[in-house]
């Protein structure tokens, strides 16, 4: 036990996909630069999913007849974590099959599983989440988004921001508010499905740090939503979001954002020889590393067994976080010695790593957010 955090083992039949899927990415990005691979869940490439389509391996937790594998959660853990340790450009499929996926298969209705589900697993169908807005930081409870039920379905006006993919995606599953006003905080708010190709959708990127534009800033100026938009039951959006956010903070993703950066500095270390201190650096890196994997699986254990793990899951992603954030810091520290000489990929792989880093506490849910979550889960406030 981790607290009151039971610990789950995955299963042999899921640990044997990891040999065929490691081969498959030393065939498939093996030969890409690290500082390319250091983007992996945010590397967007649409072709490469389709490839992980063909071998199944997109929606293998959604049932067979809906074109997906039938599998556990631990099994697209194993694909998960094989896929971001090599550095795999996932950004393409990744909201869909982690979460927007698994959402319409709780609580969609069947026509929309019968939709959405099988083109998700031919990677046909890319979403993106529609949550952040602008002016209200992380008080997710305060969207003004609103979309009004009309004759022929709902009327949709807001903006949404921070939305990752949005240029590139399909559709997007949006948390709005069907009644009230803002002031009436979680009630009154439920998801749609937004097909981003509608008239009256205006998506603007945005370019970060490192010159990527892999966020967007999208307007709904009286988009009209077939009657069928509604995710769930008018109303459930709060209840449904914060489940929808369990899958989307207690991945692998929530450690291993890092992880090529943390493999060519351990690569570097073995080339250049490593002193009696980096290699038991290394190794506190390390034994972190596996605590919170431990942890990450047991949140998984939970999810599977139909719990819905909020407070442990927030724990897992503030903590993981903080874990990726510590990566580049360590390294740059010890680069920074006088004397030391790292090649190309190490630093370039360290330049883009430690621009992007302070985004890894805010995309998810900001600290703070978590950590109130997880005072009021423990009786702290």
């Amino acid at each position: 036990m981790i607290g009151a955090l039971p610990l789950s083992a995955i299963p042999p039949e899921d640990e044997a996909l990891r040999p065929e899927i490691r081969a498959f990415l030393r065939d498939e990005v093996g030969h890409i630069p690290a500082e390319r691979r250091a983007r992996s869940w945010m590397g967007f490439d649409a072709a490469f999913s389709r490839k992980l389509a063909e071998r199944g391996w997109l929606g293998l937790t959604f049932p067979k007849e809906y074109g997906g594998a039938g599998r556990g959660a631990l099994a697209r853990y194993v694909l998960v974590e094989e896929l971001l340790a090599a550095g795999a450009p996932v950004s393409a499929h990744w909201i869909a099959d982690r979460q927007s996926g698994p959402l319409i298969q709780r609580f969609g209705t069947e026509a929309q599983r019968r939709f959405f589900l099988p083109r998700i697993c031919r990677a046909e169908a890319f979403f993106c989440i529609g949550m952040s807005e602008p002016n209200t930081g992380s008080d997710l409870a305060s969207v003004t988004t609103r979309a009004a039920r009309e004759e022929g379905g709902w009327r949709l006006n807001g903006e949404k921001v921070w939305t990752t993919n949005a240029q590139h995606s399909h559709y997007m599953i949006a948390l709005v508010r069907t009644s009230g006003t803002p002031a009436d905080r979680q009630k009154g708010l439920s998801q749609v499905v937004v097909d981003l190709h509608a008239p009256g959708v205006r998506i603007s990127p945005i370019r970060d740090l490192a010159g990527d534009a892999h966020f967007s800033a999208v307007v709904f100026d009286d988009v009209l939503l077939p009657p069928d938009a509604l995710i769930g039951e008018e109303g459930s959006g709060w209840m449904q979001v914060n489940a929808e956010l369990a899958f989307e903070r207690s991945g692998p993703e929530r450690v291993l954002s890092s992880a090529v950066l943390l493999d060519e500095w351990s690569r570097w270390l073995r080339e250049a020889g490593a002193t009696e201190a980096a290699e038991a650096l290394l190794g506190r890196l390390l034994a972190h590393l596996a605590v919170l994997r431990a942890m990450s699986i047991g949140v998984t254990g939970r999810l599977m067994a139909g719990e819905s793990p909020v407070v442990e899951a927030a724990l897992v992603k503030d903590l993981g976080t903080e874990f990726e954030q510590m990566i580049p810091a360590v390294v740059a520290d010890i680069l920074a010695r006088p004397g030391l000489v790292a090649s190309g990929p190490l630093m370039r792989s360290l330049a883009y790593t430690a621009a992007m880093a302070p985004s890894f506490s805010l995309r998810g849910g900001t600290r703070e957010i978590l950590r109130g979550m997880i005072a009021r889960g423990m009786g702290l406030r």
